[in-house]
């Protein structure tokens, strides 16, 4: 029933403490919008930051055919190779893509294989370089190879007409590869320079034939078989090579250890 104008009404009011007034609804808000423009700001910064380190695959120009980005200024190429290689012949990575990092991964595997020691032992020689070469250029670089690997090579590092060394002596010949640069491709050739260190020598007591370290660059013309990239021909030459570091060489013992202990690399990159 609603109450008249001259009827008495009763009013209800709330203890000081319970009562809300305009400024306090306006200060309790004030803490909600601080924080919301907080998160705001957080995440437009993190959102920024995403946006600024993100490098798009593939951006990257020049024969490296790693997709280095322009702003890679002075950390060179990135790594060559669009996928991993998933199958080996005597211990070599083939079938390798039909592409320009394809070709650099082939010549940078190959570099290693023809620096390794086995290529002083005839038998695995010649599995190397079936392994490795083109058909068509298989028996130039055989006898080549066998040239510069057997008789005089093999002696001049203490080893026998087999290859293998000294008793108590370890025989050690690694290729290291430490970059590559494509300077030449086509469809069905490529040539690639691989920029090189390595380890040649006899490692032990009293050997003759320390080992020591050398830089030098190989530069492998590879040729598409219709399923894989295949040496055809290589030269080699000196350096480029850095300034030696201060540190002091490790003993034969040391040498010989390491030598059995670590293993080498496939470069299937």
């Amino acid at each position: 029933m609603p109450l008249s104008d001259d009827q008495p009404r009763t009013r209800t009011r709330l203890p000081v403490g319970e009562q809300s007034s305009p400024q306090q609804n306006h200060r309790q808000s004030r803490p909600l919008r601080a924080l919301l423009a907080v998160l705001v700001v957080v995440t437009l910064l993190v959102v920024a930051i995403a946006i600024a380190n993100r490098v798009t695959p593939g951006s990257g120009s020049g024969t490296g055919g790693g997709g280095a980005s322009a702003d890679r200024a002075g950390s060179g190429p990135a790594p060559s190779g669009d996928q991993p290689v998933g199958t080996t012949v005597n211990g070599i990575p083939t079938g390798y893509p039909h592409t320009e990092p394809g070709a650099q991964s082939a010549a940078t595997n190959y570099a290693v294989a023809i620096g390794s020691a086995d290529m002083f032992r005839t038998d695995s020689r010649h599995g190397i370089i079936t392994t490795i070469a083109d058909p068509g250029a298989l028996a130039g670089l055989q006898g080549r190879l066998d040239q510069g690997f057997g008789g005089d090579t093999a002696t001049r590092y203490g080893l026998d007409a087999q290859g293998h060394a000294p008793k108590g002596l370890t025989f050690v010949s690694r290729t290291v590869p430490v970059g590559t640069k494509s300077t030449g491709y086509s469809d069905g050739d490529a040539k690639v320079e691989v920029w090189c260190t390595g380890l040649t020598g006899l490692a032990g007591e009293h050997s003759v034939q320390p080992v020591t370290t050398n830089w030098f660059t190989l530069t492998l013309s590879l040729h598409w078989t219709g399923s894989d990239w295949k040496l055809t021909d290589f030269t080699r030459k000196s350096g480029p090579a850095p300034l030696p570091g201060d540190q002091q060489a490790a003993t034969a013992d040391e040498i010989a250890g390491s030598a059995e202990q670590f293993g080498g690399f496939r470069y299937a990159r």
